[in-house]
């Protein structure tokens, strides 16, 4: 059921247009994320959906109801901010509290709603501890408390996991995705770094100068990006430009030798122009050619490698001097060292891998 639906919505900043004609829907109990690079208008489109920002057109509709004039503090929404924005003078519990004491809610209900709030963010142990004697982790978790203690509809997530460092902020995606099934309220999130984004989202909308470029689910985001932008800022991907063939199943490209063939014709016009992208991942390298001929082959020298745990990132350069990236799995404690730069390889892959973007 559609609970949050943005109509035509555009804000703008004097001459400066932050959100250019959005048009979203997003679902009740949903785990939805806003992302792209720093000014895309994600923050913006938040921010008019708190009430903390007024659209200069268009409509917000919560659960139905037209927001326009609606105050943020009458709205069924509460925010999470980057910056926790705890009380360093109030203890853990009194934080929680304190939205249920200015909503004048009776002592017995809100000692059991600060309770149920804390023990479903594991701070029960914590109440009468102040913030300073807390963790980033932990404060991000009383400030999630805050929020959730009143039971809002929509919980808005502004960069939640920001201000932590790598290894907790990969710990607590799984607790906020956790949480978030456990409590069944629509969490919209706010985020610039993509695999926060893919790992807790069940669907995403990716911006791009105010504008939407596509709402999909993270494996379509991944697999089937809807243009250049996308396929560029989702994960790493070998872009080339090219021309498609006259039966549609073939892209002949200048950064390689042969042509690259396609499993099925594409919904193009034939000899239009088109970029073509593979992920490092679905092309396999061999220091010798594969006993099979496949479909699609390249050859080239390796001129760096990067040694990322998983996987080793190589760097090929063509003869005609394209650079492509290839990921190869370190699947074994005892695999061979990354092959040196100057080694000739060669690359091959499946006529599905490619995807087709439009020119």
């Amino acid at each position: 059921m559609m609970l949050i639906r943005f109509d035509h919505v555009t804000k703008r900043f004097g001459s400066f247009v932050a959100v250019d004609d959005v048009s979203l829907d997003i679902a009740a109990g949903e785990f939805f994320a806003l992302l792209g690079p720093s000014g895309c208008g994600k923050t913006t489109l938040l921010r008019m959906l708190a009430g903390l920002e007024t659209p200069s057109q268009g409509r917000i509709l919560i659960d139905g109801v037209d927001m326009a004039g609606v105050p943020p503090n009458r709205r069924p929404v509460n925010m999470v901010f980057q910056s926790y924005a705890v009380f360093p003078h109030m203890s853990v519990a009194d934080n929680v509290a304190y939205g249920l004491k200015i909503d004048r809610v009776a002592r017995p209900e809100r000692d059991a709603r600060v309770a149920e709030a804390l023990a479903l963010v594991k701070l029960g142990e914590f109440a009468r501890r102040r913030p300073d004697q807390l963790s980033g982790g932990q404060r991000q978790r009383v400030a999630l408390a805050r929020a959730l203690v009143k039971r809002p509809k929509v919980l808005l997530l502004d960069e939640p996991l920001s201000a932590l460092d790598a290894k907790l902020r990969e710990a607590m995606r799984g607790e906020l995705a956790a949480i978030q099934r456990e409590v069944g309220v629509t969490f919209v999130m706010v985020t610039h770094d993509q695999d926060e984004a893919l790992a807790m989202a069940g669907r995403c909308a990716l911006m791009d100068q105010g504008r939407l470029q596509q709402v999909a689910s993270p494996g379509d985001l991944y697999e089937y990006p809807a243009n250049r932008f996308v396929a560029d800022f989702i994960g790493t991907i070998n872009l080339f430009e090219g021309t498609l063939s006259a039966d549609r199943t073939a892209i002949t490209t200048p950064a390689l030798d042969a042509p690259i063939h396609l499993a099925k014709p594409v919904p193009a016009a034939p000899d239009a122009t088109v970029w073509v992208g593979i992920r490092p991942e679905k092309i396999t390298m061999t220091p010798a050619p594969a006993p099979r001929a496949a479909a699609n082959m390249a050859s080239g020298s390796i001129v760096t490698s990067a040694y990322l745990g998983a996987v080793t990132l190589y760097d090929i350069r063509t003869p005609s001097g394209t650079l492509i990236k290839v990921t190869a799995a370190n699947a074994q404690r005892s695999a061979s060292p990354a092959l040196p730069a100057g080694t000739h390889v060669w690359l091959q892959w499946e006529p599905d891998a490619p995807v087709v973007l439009p020119g």
